[in-house]
């Protein structure tokens, strides 16, 4: 399931703490009407700037209580313009966090995030179902210890969501996927 928020409607320049705490109760509120796999779109069509205070605390802060209070739910950004993307950016990288943006069908990250974790969260996304550690290992040269914990960091900051599944010799196992 994916529920939207559109943030237009306070106003197409977002600035201050004040004005984001006020939001970040509606984002809350999506995130507790969601399940596992759910996801949360925060669009930003129609705002044209926020401030870095603004981003720290609205997306730093949602982001922070993800896998907490919200654990197997995604949080997505839409239509960024330049200096919404910029700041966001900055914001998420000085709190050592990421976000998933969406930008016609296709995902990416946006914050701080390693080359490897793109490339794992890369694969991830453009697969047609979940995969399991192995697989992403056969499919991205790695060893199997560094790509459990490429995968164990991408679920921390819920940019991926880890499920128990079976392998073809029946044994369990977990299996990742991007958005539901």
């Amino acid at each position: 399931m994916e529920k939207r928020l559109a943030l237009r409607g306070h106003g197409a320049h977002l600035w201050t703490r004040e004005l984001a705490k006020r939001i970040r109760v509606k984002v809350q509120e999506g995130l507790e009407e969601l399940g596992a796999g759910d996801v949360l779109v925060l669009d930003l069509d129609g705002v044209e700037v926020f401030d870095y205070s603004f981003a720290n605390e609205l997306f730093g802060k949602t982001l922070l209580s993800l896998s907490s209070e919200f654990p197997g739910r995604f949080v997505v950004v839409e239509n960024l313009t330049d200096y919404t993307r910029e700041n966001l950016s900055k914001a998420l990288e000085s709190l050592g966090l990421a976000i998933i943006v969406r930008r016609k069908s296709k995902l990416e990250l946006l914050g701080k995030v390693h080359p490897s974790d793109v490339k794992t969260f890369g694969a991830l996304a453009s697969a047609k179902g979940p995969l399991s550690a192995a697989d992403l290992s056969k499919k991205l040269d790695v060893n199997l210890t560094a790509m459990n914990e490429r995968l164990t960091k991408l679920g921390g900051m819920g940019l991926a969501r880890r499920e128990k599944a079976a392998s073809a010799a029946g044994r369990e196992q977990y299996t990742y996927r991007v958005l539901g």
